[in-house]
């Protein structure tokens, strides 16, 4: 168990300790920091405390890290939409509601529990939570997601994302009506730091950069196309609400009232990239599922 210790700055002093806690390491999420909090994982000038603790100037905390578990997820049979594969790579269809990798405390029912089952190689590069992700999308975004089968396909990919040639593009219908047929929004983004459950625009983020085109107007509501030039967390999401167009059904982002229909109205249609071995462009196309047409059908009439 890797041990830390900090001491308490002026600046620092009368901030709850969870939250003094999460900006040490970035990759140390709140939640689980409360979790060592509530295991005593965590003292203050020898003494166990709350997570809601206030520090004090020159308070002496140690940290004691647990040591990561390894978690076995098992394969389970699924009914995936696949709409492409070879030996290094895989395009599936995620239907909303699914979460692509699974976490501690939901190891089952994952895309990735899925393709344990379908296929028995995925690259072992980002550990066995998330053999063969490349990129995901959120729980209640459908669409196209690749998969590499073995490392070098992973590696192949996941350059491509960073040199920005991965195309694609998403449909999203947004709240009120965009005057303008296309925009650029070139905002960073990063962790909101009054909720770390969700992401803002920040002056110190990382860069994000999203497009998009308008398809269709409503009384109240505008279908778009968006394409991603970079891929931060909830981009989309983030983007659309900062200029005033949240996405319909969003329930961290959206307004709140809304409608109803069980996450954002978010699909990952198009996607598009290089296959890592062979070097030929390849593009698929996922139609809009069927709880998108119905609303579609809704704001027409």
């Amino acid at each position: 168990m890797e041990k830390m210790e900090h001491i308490i700055p002026e600046e620092q002093s009368g901030e709850r300790i969870d939250k003094v806690l999460t900006s040490l390491n970035k990759e140390w999420s709140r939640t689980q920091v409360q979790l060592w909090i509530k295991d005593e994982h965590v003292l203050v000038n020898g003494q166990k405390i709350k997570t809601n603790y206030k520090c004090n100037l020159n308070d002496q905390i140690v940290i004691h890290i647990p040591e990561p578990e390894e978690l076995d997820v098992e394969p389970e049979e699924m009914n995936l939409d696949i709409y492409y594969e070879d030996q290094d790579v895989l395009v599936v269809n995620k239907p909303k509601g699914m979460v692509v990798h699974p976490a501690p405390g939901h190891l089952t029912g994952t895309l990735v529990n899925g393709l344990m089952a379908h296929c028995k190689d995925l690259s072992g590069i980002n550990g066995v939570m998330r053999p063969g992700i490349v990129h995901r999308i959120d729980k209640d975004t459908s669409g196209l997601l690749m998969v590499a089968k073995n490392d070098l396909a992973h590696e192949g990919l996941v350059n491509q994302l960073v040199e920005k040639t991965v195309t694609r593009k998403y449909k999203a219908i947004v709240h009120g009506v965009i005057p303008h047929d296309y925009g650029t929004v070139d905002a960073p983004i990063a962790r909101d730091q009054k909720d770390r459950q969700s992401m803002a625009v920040v002056d110190n983020g990382k860069k994000a950069v999203t497009h998009f085109h308008v398809l269709d107007r409503f009384n109240d509501y505008t279908f778009i196309e968006c394409q991603l030039e970079t891929g931060r967390t909830h981009q989309i999401r983030v983007h659309m609400k900062y200029i005033g167009y949240p996405l319909v059904g969003d329930p961290k982002y959206g307004p709140r009232k809304t409608l109803e229909i069980g996450g954002q109205a978010l699909h990952a249609g198009i996607l598009g990239f290089v296959h890592p071995r062979s070097g030929e462009y390849m593009e698929f196309e996922a139609p809009l599922p069927d709880y998108f047409v119905q609303l579609m059908g809704q704001l027409q009439k």
